[in-house]
């Protein structure tokens, strides 16, 4: 069995987490599989120092003198770099991802027990807590976690997690899409192919650290979701109830999200019974904020888009 990683890498990674990032990918089972693990690095000069520091750790790397689609882009030319290869399965991680040891073989195993599947992944968890706004996006993404295990539309943010490699050779990511994950999700889903849950492994991921960087982040997601609607007939034509009502759901109600606010005052106790922990009380009012500035980035978003201005990919400040 022939495995795929690709691991994209904007401009602005800095040399130190994309170091930590391969060390880590080198170090999981991956239980006799024939594996080829290859950067996609977005230059940001001749000479990068990061392509060398990959190099040194013994990891292929396909550097990008544009940054033409951005990571759609990246994964597209990835898949052109893979073609002698031909994996069976490609598992695509971000720099600051940190699957357990037994992320993949796990992952595969769904994939291998269900012809149907074109994508197995796992619960995220947030790797660094540190103030408040990463420990306000670490218990939300406790809540995503829940909504998955139940969701008819599970679309894992970045394609995070093991793929077919057929159907990404065959249908590849929309370079136009701003949430080409999204995208692919959609596409998937409406052609009768499922997305499978693995509740019993993990990754984990960097959060933003600022309200800006959070802010800067939302928005682009919600800008992305409104270009989805471009699949509501084709959602519509799978006749899947459940994956209709979760796809019009997730692009209708999230855009509303103030309307959670007078339900913070229930968030204590849920908060105490998660983290057992009183000190992550303080959470409580990350949430509030946190709710207020995703109905702002959704509006703004939704007059970007309505105005056609399109929103910058801005980079996010890293924990080292």
């Amino acid at each position: 069995m022939k495995l795929a990683i690709v691991v994209p890498v904007s401009p602005f990674e800095p040399v130190e987490i994309l170091k930590q990032s391969a060390l880590h990918l080198k170090s999981l089972d991956y239980r006799g599989m024939v594996i080829k693990l290859l950067y996609v690095v977005d230059l940001k000069e001749e000479g990068d120092e990061r392509v060398k520091a990959l190099r040194k750790l013994g990891v292929e790397v396909l550097e990008r003198r544009t940054t033409r689609g951005k990571r759609a882009g990246a994964i597209n030319d990835a898949l052109k770099a893979l073609k002698d290869f031909m994996p069976d399965y490609i598992a695509i991680f971000d720099v600051d991802s940190r699957p357990a040891k037994d992320f993949v073989v796990k992952c595969v195993k769904a994939l291998e027990n269900d012809a149907k599947a074109y994508i197995a992944s796992s619960p995220r968890y947030i790797s660094n807590p540190i103030n408040l706004v990463s420990k306000t996006i670490e218990a939300e993404y406790h809540l995503i976690n829940f909504l998955l295990r139940r969701s008819g539309f599970r679309q894992f943010n970045g394609l995070i997690g093991v793929l077919r490699a057929k159907y990404l050779f065959k249908y590849r990511l929309r370079e136009g899409a701003v949430a080409e994950d999204a995208d692919f999700a959609t596409r998937m889903h409406a052609r009768g192919l499922r997305a499978i849950f693995v509740g019993d492994t993990l990754t984990y991921e960097q959060s933003p650290l600022s309200w800006k960087d959070l802010f800067n982040q939302r928005k682009r997601w919600y800008y992305g979701g409104l270009q989805l609607w471009r699949y509501w007939k084709d959602v519509k034509r799978s006749r899947d109830s459940n994956f209709i009502l979760s796809w019009f759901m997730a692009l209708t109600f999230t855009y509303f999200v103030a309307l959670l606010l007078p339900l913070m005052v229930f968030s204590p106790p849920l908060i105490i019974y998660r983290f057992r922990n009183v000190k992550k009380l303080v959470v409580v009012a990350g949430l509030v904020i946190h709710t207020v500035l995703l109905q702002y980035a959704a509006i703004q978003a939704m007059l970007s888009f309505a105005r056609k201005r399109g929103v910058e990919w801005k980079a996010i400040e890293r924990s080292l």
